[in-house]
């Protein structure tokens, strides 16, 4: 079959990377990448330290607002699938990459597998959130990472075509952990940094990096702490502090973003790891490594309710308080699958093999 991959963004980068080795040995992939991240730092550098192969087509949408990013993205795609002419069209997360791929291919009445399915923060002021609702519901197999995921579906009327795969960013970390093993990285030799004796912090979602009071408050904790704080910073939180004028004192350490493979080694020999973002909450959970989250809610509850992850919000004392105290006390039981959640998917695609209506290509608009 031929499918149509759509990608944008970090988290959806590695992803791919994952299903694409396993999709590629038995089916034909086109893989689109929208351009949602568009320099090196957030694109290139994952392509390359992934091994995953370069986009067939880069529609270089670019940052923008919601509509805007979201409209080019939704022409762009249609573009594609016109001209390919697809079985199914993948696309994976809660991105705006996510959002258009599902509603191009909907229009045209290509199947859609949604990868990542079922998660819900429950808090509709997340843009991710109104993505991943949509995604759900106008997709034909919604592949789950967690039973949550599933049953969060169930109560939202969808049962069809849902399977619980577990998470293909288990898969990655597995492969990542054995190049490392096979390969060390160099990057606590290239930042003079001493295994479990300085704690990792990333910030990156919107309701954090654009709302200034949330962010001072986040960034007056790591001024306040006692040890380094490895601080690889996204560009757009990055132009926030420049904007704002704010301090940062000689212990925080900004960093451009790193490849995955170095964030994991980064991540795997850190005491501790204060992040807003979902993958590094479960990767933390994976390496055995304390979580702070910083927001007030998660779509991985697994990981808060085994004793690993606390959320903290944005309160610099609550988050200074944590950093002090926090040791996790619970046993870690295996979460979210056993690390062969690509293939399943790709199982799971080829046996739902749908025949596409070729008028669907021509259908007119309403």
């Amino acid at each position: 079959m031929k499918i149509v991959s759509i990608v944008g963004a970090r988290p959806q980068f590695i992803k791919a990377a994952a299903v694409s080795r396993a999709l590629r040995k038995r089916h034909l992939e086109v893989l689109v990448h929208t351009g949602q991240h568009y320099d090196y730092q957030m694109s290139g550098i994952f392509f390359d330290g992934l091994e995953l192969p370069r986009a067939d087509v880069n529609l270089g949408v670019g940052s923008g607002s919601h509509a805007t990013q979201t409209g080019a993205m939704l022409k762009g795609v249609e573009d594609i699938l016109v001209a390919e002419r697809p079985d199914y069209l993948l696309i994976y997360g809660d991105t705006n990459s996510t959002l258009a791929g599902a509603l191009a291919a909907s229009k045209l009445s290509i199947p859609v597998v949604h990868v990542e399915a079922g998660l819900r923060s429950f808090n509709r002021r997340m843009p991710e959130e109104i993505n991943r609702v949509v995604a759900d519901h106008l997709s034909n197999l919604n592949l789950c990472p967690s039973k949550t995921a599933v049953q969060n579906l169930a109560v939202e009327g969808i049962t069809k075509g849902v399977h619980l795969v577990g998470d293909v960013m288990l898969d990655v970390l597995n492969w990542a952990t054995e190049r490392i093993a096979a390969t060390p990285s160099m990057i606590l030799e290239q930042l003079g940094l001493t295994r479990q004796r300085y704690v990792v912090a990333t910030v990156h979602r919107s309701e954090n990096t654009d709302d200034m009071p949330r962010l001072s408050q986040i960034l007056s904790a790591f001024n306040s702490l006692e040890e380094p704080v490895v601080f690889p910073v996204h560009p757009r939180a990055l132009r926030v502090i420049r904007e704002a004028g704010f301090l940062i004192k000689p212990h925080v350490r900004l960093i451009e973003p790193v490849g995955y493979v170095d964030m994991i080694a980064l991540a795997g020999d850190s005491r501790l790891i204060l992040t807003d973002s979902g993958g590094l909450q479960k990767e933390a959970y994976w390496l055995g490594v304390p979580c702070l989250t910083m927001r007030d809610e998660t779509e991985w509850v697994e990981t808060v309710t085994t004793g690993w992850n606390v959320l903290v919000g944005p309160d610099s004392e609550k988050i200074i308080e944590a950093v002090h105290s926090f040791t996790p006390t619970g046993r870690r039981p295996a979460l979210y699958g056993d690390g062969s959640a690509a293939q399943k998917c790709v199982d799971l695609l080829s046996e739902s093999a749908h025949p596409i209506i070729a008028d669907a290509y021509a259908a007119p608009a309403l």
